[in-house]
């Protein structure tokens, strides 16, 4: 059987939100334990104080690493880019690829924005609305789901692919503030999400931002 320390490392280091408390120094140890070994049916071959010290010697070895401060310090060199007027299609696979490129090839001539990720069953398109009509036009018999007036959250922090936890403090971010992501895309130090417009004001409350268009 593990030992107690094994079993309490374990468990708050599989729980983001209380490694982070703890690494702070902003927790309660005795109402932890008796989380710890409730959640883990443990209450009654472990004792409450044996948790505890295993918890505040887990503190110890932590300290100083917290990956969260890490990680908001890197934020603070970014660049955050908001496009509106955003469509996401998701199209039927069945559709001729040569069409698609081609479309692509022609919103790209205008310096338009134009994405395309490829699942299994679908394509998943994300254009700007001026160009809708080379989609519905074309594969008007094709499109499965059409959802508008979203914007496009591009944030550019350099150094991000090789930060461990990044992309969830910025999912985390929007989580805590009640917005729902629905794309997200990454590209070395671009990170980008599509929202709701109507949740864009929340969003510039967090990040700070170049151009808004």
């Amino acid at each position: 059987m593990p030992t107690v320390t094994e079993i309490t490392e374990k468990y708050i280091s599989e729980h983001r939100s209380i490694k982070d408390c703890l690494i702070k120094g902003v927790i309660n140890y005795s109402a932890l334990s008796r989380l710890i070994l409730k959640e883990l049916g443990l209450d009654k071959h472990i004792s409450h104080e044996a948790v505890l010290i295993a918890s505040r010697r887990y503190r110890e070895k932590l300290k100083g690493k917290s990956w969260d401060d890490n990680i908001a310090d890197m934020f603070q060199r970014n660049n955050v880019e908001i496009k509106n007027n955003i469509i996401i299609y998701t199209l039927d696979k069945n559709l001729y690829p040569d069409s698609l490129i081609e479309i692509e090839k022609n919103i790209k001539k205008e310096d338009n924005l134009f994405f395309s990720i490829e699942g299994t069953r679908t394509i998943t398109l994300i254009i700007q609305s001026q160009n809708k009509s080379l989609i519905e036009t074309k594969f008007r018999n094709n499109i499965r789901i059409r959802k508008e007036n979203l914007s496009l959250i591009t944030i550019t922090s350099p150094g991000i692919a090789d930060m461990p936890g990044a992309v969830s403090y910025i999912t985390g971010l929007f989580f805590e503030n009640e917005v729902n992501i629905d794309e997200f895309m990454s590209c070395h130090d671009d990170t980008l999400i599509v929202i709701k417009s109507k949740y864009v004001d929340r969003i510039i409350k967090i990040f700070g931002f170049k151009s808004y268009e």
